[in-house]
Order: structure tokens, then sequence, then C-alpha cells
């Protein structure tokens, strides 16, 4: 039984840091672990332009921490072809988010229609700037356990057929249906995995009472997703790779009548990890999960610095202090079984 893990200093694929206070209070928790993270631009004012981005790069630097933030800019009807050039001209963008409007938190400024955007999609394919998508359709009428699906169907298969040499990160994938998607498209697509759809299935939601803290979007799904979702991690497949999509709200949000989206993962996410690919006999395959597969597809230098996990027995907190509220961590009061030495 193997008691250590050293991996390349791993990168999280698929963020949320939020800002103002929170920013900081959530950033240690992923810099600890991570050397880089795919930043998401939802914010309440949303990062829609090269100069917001630079904006929000600084004050994540201003922290003062060895981590890099690889920044994203978010899709909406009034994002131009010059904006588009000046991205990837920066340094420091590396793909732009696609939010259907309505979809998840701070979406209301997304798209509304998707077939507008295919000359914006044609101007990031000349420039070989990623398109990261949160792939479900925001039609209310549409069950919410069949938007990611209806995604594919109505626009994924569309949106690939017509940008062939267009990268496309499909984010946080949460069906069966996904992941056969991307095993069969180009080497163009690929597509982040979380732990909780690794790990949950919608019985860890909803039965025995609904579970407000394992509450995401993409919504959990039935068993047989989250064991197709399981098997790509740790497949060896290089089109999956590690996004936590680590999305912090307060305790008092996340447990109100309408209870806001999210996951916060960061607090543990490498060790949770570890545990997946552990009790699946696969811990010899996390390195490049975690650490090469997201880098290669986004064109970056794998890290070089390393971090040192143990097997060691250690219960995830059952709450966060933050200031005169909590942030409750993801599988808050479990025992897990590897802990960042």
């Amino acid at each position: 039984m193997k008691n250590e893990l050293i991996l390349n200093k791993p990168d999280d694929m698929h963020l949320h840091l939020r800002e103002g206070e929170i920013l900081g209070f959530v950033l240690k928790d992923t810099a600890s672990q991570f050397a880089r993270a795919i930043v998401m631009p939802n914010l309440n004012t949303p990062v829609t332009t090269v100069a917001l981005a630079k904006s929000y790069y600084h004050v994540i630097k201003g922290y003062g921490y060895n981590f890099e933030p690889l920044m994203t800019l978010y899709l909406t009807n009034s994002l131009s072809k010059e904006e588009i050039k000046k991205a990837k001209e920066s340094e420091i963008i590396h793909g732009i988010k696609l939010y259907p409007s309505g979809v998840t938190t701070n979406s209301k400024s997304g798209i509304s229609s998707i077939d507008s955007c295919f000359n914006l999609f044609e101007e990031m394919e000349k420039n070989d700037l990623p398109l990261l998508v949160h792939g479900e359709v925001s039609d209310p009428k549409v069950d919410i356990f069949d938007r990611e699906k209806m995604f594919i169907d109505k626009y994924l298969t569309r949106i690939c057929k017509n940008f062939p040499s267009l990268r496309i990160v499909f984010e946080h994938i949460s069906t069966k249906d996904s992941v056969e998607f991307v095993m069969n498209a180009s080497s163009m697509v690929a597509a982040t995995i979380t732990p909780q759809h690794a790990m949950l299935s919608r019985n860890d939601l909803l039965s025995g009472g609904i579970k407000p803290h394992n509450y995401c979007l993409p919504i959990l799904k039935r068993e047989i997703h989250q064991k197709a979702i399981l098997e790509a991690a740790i497949s060896g497949n290089s089109k999956f790779f590690l996004g936590t999509d680590s999305a912090p709200h307060l305790k008092s949000e996340k447990e109100s009548s309408c209870g806001c989206a999210g996951v916060y993962s960061a607090r543990t996410a490498i060790e949770l990890y570890a545990e997946i690919f552990d009790k699946n006999d696969s811990l010899g395959k996390l390195s490049d999960f975690s650490s090469k597969f997201g880098a290669d597809f986004y064109g970056l230098p794998r890290n070089q610095d390393k971090i040192r996990l143990i097997r060691k027995d250690h219960e995830i907190p059952h709450q966060l202090e933050f200031k005169n509220n909590h942030i409750t961590p993801f599988l808050a009061g479990q025992t897990i079984h590897w802990q960042i030495s």
C-alpha cells in the first residue's frame, strides 16, 4: 500500500475566487495546493474586457502567494472581435467563458442566443483562444436533469462541427452523455471533472432530506452518470483533467429559502482527488490528471515544483469561520485518508 505521493504541483482548471474580502479568505486554500488556476469571470460586475481582467489579475497577485491566476473573459452579446484579439495578445487571458443566461450564479449577463455568437467563435478559432463552456440550456421548460444533454444535442455538436480547430473545454461535466461526447470528439475537445460529480449522485443531495451544501450546477445526477464521470477521471485519457469548480458561498446563503448553487472544495481539493483515485486503485494516474493533462491542453508548461501527500486520516472541518458568518466546506465533518504534508 502506497503511503506517500509526490506530485508536480497541480493546476485547478476551473475555479471561483469571487471578489472582496472572501477572495482573500479562499485564495490561501487554493494557493497552498495549486500552482495555477483558470479563474472564472462571473463576478457581480462580469469580467468582460481585457482591462477588467488585468485589474482582477493584479488584485489576486497582490495577496503575494506563489500562485498564477489564469484569467478568462465572460462571453456576452457585446463582446467584440477586437477584444478577442486583445485577449489573445494579453498573455494573462487563457479562455472565454460561455454562460447561457440564467444557468448558474451570476449568469444573468450570459448569452441568450448562442447562435448569435458563431462569429465570435470563428474569431476565437482564428486566435486559438479556448472556449470554456457551462454546458446547460437555460430553458425553464427543460427538466433540470436533462439540461446538459440538451445542450450537447442543440448546441455543442454544431459548434464542434462548424469550428473544428476551436479548442473547447466542456466544464464540470455531470453525465454519461457528456463523457461519451468528449471521448468521441476530436482532440480539440476536453473536459474538467469536479470532486463532487465523481463522488456523489443525486441521492447525496435529496435522499433523507435536502443537503444544501451538495447543491451545485450542473446538479448531481443518477448513479449511472456519477460512475461514468468517475471512470473518465481515472481512465488516464488526456481529454479529462482536474477542475474543482470550487465556489464559496456563505452558510447563510446556502441554507436560505433559495439556496445558492456551489460547492466549496478548495480547502481539501487535491486530498479529495487522491481519495477518489486511491479508492479506485488508480493513484498512479493522479499526477497526469492533476498536473499534466490540463496544462498540455491549454498549451502551458508543466509545473516543476512538487507537493507531497501522505496517507493520514483527518477530518474536514465542519465549518470555516469568515467574518460573522461561516463557509461550509465540501464533505464537512467527514474523514478522508490523504493529507498534504
